[in-house]
């Protein structure tokens, strides 16, 4: 087989705070790039420097470490985000046991909209609630980058809608919130928006984004 570019010739860079979007149709480069900016793929050529640290050069334990202490990943599939035979605050738990810290899930849970939902089953929660939660566990890490790969996509709109909160809830304490979608009401929250084309940048827009 041949090689296969996902991305090719993308130089951008990510605000410390706000919401990037990395915007464009199925097939893009969104999620192949995504993978790159969380550390779970090494790009071909050029760089990839995290707060000014070129992490092409860290060996592969250096890089789990950084992605384990910084870095929160929302996959698309709400169930793919958590343990499924553990409570909800069990799950925050968890995600702060395996960055070597601890966590209050009740004041975690509050933040997020889900107070009271300490003691049930993943499977109580409606898919937006379980996308939150995801989120929540990013925080539970004490994560300063929040990834998140069409976090809205499997979800109806009301349920998107809860995500959409959770999203404009990260900004508003400034964490870094990095996220590949093609929902234009979550690319309207975009402080930056990267548009890609065929594995191009095509162009990046700087807006104000929604409140």
């Amino acid at each position: 087989m041949g090689t296969v570019t996902g991305v090719h010739d993308v130089t951008l860079d990510v605000p410390a705070r706000g919401i990037t979007v990395l915007a464009g149709p199925s097939g893009s480069g969104k999620s192949t790039l995504l993978r790159v900016l969380g550390l779970f793929e090494r790009p071909a050529r050029g760089e990839m420097r995290f707060e000014g640290a070129d992490t092409g050069k860290l060996r592969y334990a250096e890089r789990r470490a950084l992605r384990r202490e910084h870095l929160g990943l929302v996959f698309q599939n709400p169930t793919d985000n958590l343990l499924s035979y553990l409570t909800v605050a069990d799950n925050l738990r968890a995600a702060a046991e395996s960055a070597h810290t601890t966590c209050h899930p009740e004041d975690i849970l509050g933040q997020l909209g889900l107070g009271g939902t300490g003691g049930w089953n993943i499977s109580a929660l409606s898919g937006g609630q379980q996308q939150r939660l995801a989120f929540g566990c990013a925080l539970a890490r004490g994560s300063t980058v929040v990834i998140a790969d069409e976090p809205t996509s499997q979800l109806d709109e009301a349920s998107a809608d809860l995500v959409l909160d959770t999203l404009r809830y990260l900004a508003a304490q400034e964490f870094t919130v990095v996220v590949a979608s093609h929902d234009d009401r979550l690319i309207a929250l975009g402080t930056r928006v990267a548009w890609l084309r065929k594995g191009i940048l095509d162009r990046v827009e700087d807006l104000e984004g929604q409140s």
